[in-house]
Order: C-alpha cells, then structure tokens, then sequence
C-alpha cells in the first residue's frame, strides 16, 4: 500500500498539477496539507472520479487537511485528539485494504511557529506536546500506523542547505528539535532516512532562486509505528514535482513535494 503526503500549498490554486500527479502515481492513500479551503469547497468529485474516498477538514484561506483513500475508510477523526485547536491541522482514519492488514493514518500540518519566540512559536511547542501524547495513546493499543505531513521542524543540520542561517528559525530551533526527537524517541520510525539516506529536501521557497540552487529543507516526514516499520517496503520524495519547467502550465508548483511510502 503506497501512502503518501503533500503540503500543496492550495488546492484549488494547484489542482491541475495535483491531480497530474495523482494519476501518475496513483498512491493508495494521500494526506494532503495546506488546502485553504473549506470543505464544501474542496474539489472531491475530481479526486472521486480518480477513485478516492475524500475526507476533508477544511478552513477558509489558511491550513486544512485532507484525507484520500482507495480503500475502505474507518473511525476518521477530525482535528488533534484531546487538543482544542481552531485551527484545521489533523485528521486521522483507519485504512481497511479488503486483501490486506488494517492501517491507520494520520495527516498534519503541525503550525509554523514564527516569528520565535513568541505566542506562535508557543503554540508549534504545545501542538507538538499534544501530538507526542497522542502518538503515546496510539502506541499502546499497539496498531499500525503512520503519522505523515508537513510538520515544519528540521530534524537536524543535514536538512537544510545551510544551518547557520536557520538557527533562530522555529523550524530548527532546538526546542522544536528535541520536541521532535521526542517523538521519534517514543519508539516510531522516520521512514525515509531509513530508505533514502541523507541529506534530502521536500521544501524549497519561491524566493531568491532557492529551487535552481537546491536551497532546500526537509520539514515533511513520514513516521511509523513499530509494527508499521515491520511493513516498510520502499519510500521516497517525489522531487521534481516542484520544477516550475514540468507540469500543468496553468498553475506554479506547490512549494512542498510529496513524500510517500509504501508499507506491505
């Protein structure tokens, strides 16, 4: 089963080079990350008639995920367990393959947290310590899962071009480093270093030449619960996605690119 995760920036500002991509790759599952709309606004009947399920958690103008399946769809959750956020940043579901075991994902957009310090940057340390405990309840039931999307933290120095000039950055400041580790510390996977190596990007900004240079970060990761690792097959970042030479010419790409996996 090939899931993947794709902070698209927009939906509807994307849409032809989202879905140019999906019929390419054709992942079982997707979580999407920064849609910018509402749910009755999302594009479904374009995903459905690809063959998706569509969940969505939408918000006008900012954040919103989306959740895409093949497969049969269990128990969604909408919004961050036992997290009151009024922001749109997670949805989660169990994946029912008729032919194979159950999975269980989730997709997020874990916040920003600039300028830092601050009342954002706040805000990124909390959601984080709500995902951390939430990850903990996942792994005592001891399910597959994955927890996968654009979680704006830089895990260390080999994810970014140049560190020096991120250290002030809440994307790697070392509070939001070792909240991270934290998670991983738990006992779940960073899937694509496992299969890739390092260093890799899936972020590269719009400014100052950064995609001709590969000024790139790595801040969208799939992480796996020990009995999802136990599945991992193949993963990898769909990278030239951001080529603002390839695609639909209607719309520029997403900023960010897909990262996926595929577990058995």
């Amino acid at each position: 089963m090939k899931i993947a995760s794709w902070n698209v920036n927009s939906v509807g500002a994307r849409l032809p080079r989202v879905l140019d991509w999906f019929s390419e790759a054709r992942p079982d599952v997707c979580v999407l990350q920064e849609i910018k709309c509402v749910d009755e606004k999302f594009p479904a009947e374009a995903f459905e008639d690809l063959g998706y399920d569509v969940h969505v958690h939408g918000q006008k103008t900012y954040n919103g995920v989306a959740l895409l399946s093949r497969h049969p769809v269990e128990d969604v959750r909408r919004g961050l367990p036992e997290y009151e956020d009024e922001h749109s940043r997670y949805i989660e579901a169990l994946i029912v393959p008729e032919d194979a075991a159950p999975l269980r994902v989730g997709g997020l957009y874990l916040p920003n947290g600039n300028p830092a310090p601050g009342p954002k940057y706040d805000y990124k340390l909390a959601w984080m310590e709500a995902l951390e405990a939430h990850a903990k309840r996942l792994l005592a039931t001891e399910e597959a899962f994955a927890l996968g999307g654009d979680y704006n933290v830089i895990p260390n120095e080999s994810g970014v071009y140049d560190p020096s000039r991120w250290l002030g950055d809440a994307l790697f400041r070392i509070e939001s480093r070792q909240a991270y580790r934290r998670i991983l510390n738990l006992g779940l996977t960073d899937a694509l270093p496992q299969l890739m190596g390092e260093p890799y990007y899936t972020f590269w900004d719009y400014q100052r030449g950064a995609w001709d240079k590969n000024n790139g970060l790595r801040i969208d990761h799939w992480l796996l619960s020990p009995q999802a690792a136990d599945r991992l097959e193949a993963g990898g970042v769909d990278a030239g996605v951001r080529d603002p030479n390839t695609g639909s010419p209607e719309a520029k790409p997403s900023d960010h690119v897909p990262v996926w996996v595929e577990i058995a």
